[in-house]
């Protein structure tokens, strides 16, 4: 059974860190470019960050340049997003999803094959 699960969300102070995980089960998460993409209530879907499955170049939107990094264990089956320096504007369900374009413009138009359930991250005091 072809399954991403995610974990890793919480509720964080701003300024605080998390890391998240996407864990592959039914086929090799190597061989895809994977990324993070987010929803916050209300609000439309918005990718964060993508790593390709060829040399793991790495790819962020904007706001979230400098803070967050994707990082992927291929023999844990594994992608991660740590999560630093978090801002209340952070706050959202998260979700990993394999690609089925390059990671640049998947970071805007989030065509995924598969996709996994979600982890809430809230940044509040």
């Amino acid at each position: 059974q072809v399954q991403l699960v995610e974990s890793g969300g919480g509720l964080v102070q701003p300024g605080g860190s998390l890391r998240l995980s996407c864990a592959a089960s039914g086929f090799t998460l190597g061989y895809q470019d994977v990324g993070w993409f987010r929803q916050a209530p209300g609000k439309e879907r918005e990718g964060v960050s993508c790593i390709t499955s060829s040399d793991g170049t790495t790819y962020y939107t904007e706001s979230v340049k400098g803070r967050l990094t994707i990082s992927r264990d291929n023999e844990k089956n594994t992608v991660y997003l740590q999560m630093n320096s978090l801002k209340p504007e952070d706050t959202a369900a998260y979700f990993c999803a394999t690609a089925v374009v390059p990671c640049l413009p998947w970071l805007r138009l989030l065509t995924s094959k598969y996709w996994g359930q979600g982890t809430q991250v809230t940044v509040s005091s």
